[in-house]
């Protein structure tokens, strides 16, 4: 899930270094765990189960949330759709950490649960997004996380609808396209009271070798820190995500995500070959230290993202990161229960279509058309009953 974060315009002083080109260093060897028929099998149902159960929830609960409730209340309206559908999310956690066993490991600071954070990580593959869930399930904040993702994702079916509803921020990776959407979107987290976790991946793309030789070669013409493991950072999405949230932030986080032993992509995620273990350091960074200029925001980014090279670097040599074990295992007894929790709703659902009145029917007809409508023009209902809250602050 690759954000937009504008082109790499913003350029700092440094000293001119060498113009040769370091090779980057991948751990992308054989797969940990060999693909058999059980786990195909296995994967393919975990992955019907739970779009099945997407689908069924979100076109039974979505219009109640986000439009009977949104006529009186947006902030409650993003409530319950967060703790809803946080349910169903959790079942992505479910699946890596208790069905497929990956273990996953987080190091830095055991951060305390804040309701309003910005958060930005490395790319390292296109899944990266995903497991960024398990930490927000830790902290209690699963359903209020959102991602700047590429606007061709809108396209897939019912995930798309997904995506509307949680406001997710789709962008055309064209910054004078983007810029707008962004501040448009953001516009509309201003009020205090609605917890938002917005995580950016700076880099703009995931990582590949092929990137990281075109990254070094940029900053050998720049005068730039050439980084081995990461990209050079496109800073102008961070930016302005800074700048629309800064007054209202109660944090901001600075993850480094690491894998053991291959680099994992979506289906070795769902068949669960790999990774064999994730491990993901979290630092806190304070509001005051984050410069206020673009400029600045920009060196101060890049020696962040020059930190997160060597910490990969050392993570290669040693296999774990500093400061391991700030985060426990996640109950399984729990997990147990969001999942019956989501299958039992979802039963109830399909029965209501399938043999109950045909006025359930007709409402799933119409559920879907509703979807379809407000995620192809990108638009929620509007707040009619009262002033939406937080008005006045965001002025």
């Amino acid at each position: 899930m690759n954000g937009s974060n504008g082109s790499q315009e913003h350029h700092v002083n440094g000293e001119e270094g060498v113009h040769h080109v370091s090779r980057p260093i991948l751990n992308n060897g054989p797969k940990h765990r060999p693909l058999t028929l059980m786990r195909r099998c296995r994967g393919v149902a975990c992955v019907a189960i739970i779009l099945s159960t997407a689908f069924l929830l979100i076109v039974y609960l979505a219009p109640i949330t986000t439009f009977v409730v949104r006529l009186f209340s947006v902030h409650y309206s993003r409530k319950a759709t967060s703790i809803l559908f946080g349910i169903w999310l959790s079942l992505w956690p479910f699946l890596f950490e208790k069905i497929n066993k990956t273990k996953v490991v987080f190091s830095g600071e055991n951060v305390t649960p804040k309701r309003r954070v910005l958060l930005f990580a490395n790319h390292r593959t296109e899944v990266d997004w995903m497991y960024l869930w398990d930490l927000a399930l830790r902290k209690g904040y699963l359903g209020y996380i959102k991602y700047i993702l590429k606007s061709s994702l809108m396209k897939l079916p019912i995930f798309s609808w997904a995506f509307h509803i949680f406001e997710f921020i789709p962008v055309e990776r064209k910054w004078e396209i983007d810029e707008a959407i962004i501040q448009n979107k953001l516009s509309t987290f201003k009020n205090p009271r609605d917890p938002i976790w917005l995580a950016v991946f700076p880099e703009g793309t995931d990582y590949t070798e092929k990137k990281c030789i075109k990254s070094q070669e940029y900053a050998s013409e720049h005068g730039l820190p050439k980084l081995e493991h990461v990209l050079l950072p496109k800073t102008k999405g961070f930016i302005c995500c800074l700048q629309q949230l800064r007054c209202s932030l109660d944090a901001v986080y600075d993850v480094t995500i690491a894998y053991k032993h291959r680099l994992p992509d979506f289906l070795d995620n769902v068949y669960g070959v790999d990774p064999s273990e994730v491990h993901i350091h979290i630092r806190t960074v304070q509001l005051s230290d984050i410069p206020t200029s673009e400029d600045e925001i920009t060196e101060w980014m890049i020696e962040r993202f020059r930190q997160k090279d060597q910490l990969l670097s050392d993570f290669l040599a040693k296999g774990h990161f500093p400061d391991e074990g700030t985060e426990g295992d996640l109950s399984t007894p729990k997990c147990l229960a969001n999942f019956f929790t989501i299958v039992g709703l979802t039963g109830i659902c399909l029965y209501l279509t399938l043999c109950s009145s045909v006025w359930f029917k007709v409402y799933v007809v119409a559920s879907c058309a509703y979807l379809s409508f407000i995620t192809y023009y990108s638009i929620l209902p509007p707040q009619l009953v009262g002033s939406p809250e937080g008005a006045k602050k965001a002025v």
